[in-house]
C-alpha cells in the first residue's frame, strides 16, 4: 500500500489541540511536530507585530501513513477543527523504512 506524508501547518494557539487530537487516533502511530515561520501574502491572517516581522508563527506536523489513512484523517481533521485555519499537503513518499545497524 503506497504512503503519503501528511503535513499540517497549524496556528499555535492550537497547537495542543491538535497533537492531542492526533495523539487519540489509533490510525495515527506517531507524528513530529517543529515551530515555522509562514511567509506570504495572507496579511489579514496576520497580527500587527507579524505583519511588522515579515512572518507568522506555526506549528508543522508531520507523519507518513497509508495513504487511504491520511486521507481519512485529514477528513475527520477538517471535521473536528473547521475554520482553524490549518492548511495541509500530501505528498506521495517513495519509500519508508528505519536504517538498519
Amino acid at each position: 500500500m503506497p504512503n503519503t506524508l501528511l503535513n499540517l501547518i497549524v496556528p499555535p494557539e492550537a497547537e495542543d489541540l491538535v497533537a492531542e487530537w492526533l495523539l487519540d487516533r489509533d490510525d495515527v502511530p506517531g507524528f513530529t511536530s517543529v515551530p515555522v515561520s509562514g511567509h506570504g501574502s495572507s496579511e489579514r491572517s496576520m497580527s500587527l507585530a507579524e505583519q511588522v516581522a515579515g512572518r507568522s508563527r506555526r506549528v508543522m506536523f508531520f507523519t507518513h501513513l497509508p495513504t487511504p489513512v491520511a486521507q481519512s484523517v485529514l477528513a475527520a481533521l477538517g471535521e473536528d477543527f473547521k475554520g482553524s485555519g490549518i492548511h495541509y499537503w500530501l505528498t506521495p513518499l517513495i519509500e519508508v523504512g528505519r536504517l538498519k545497524g
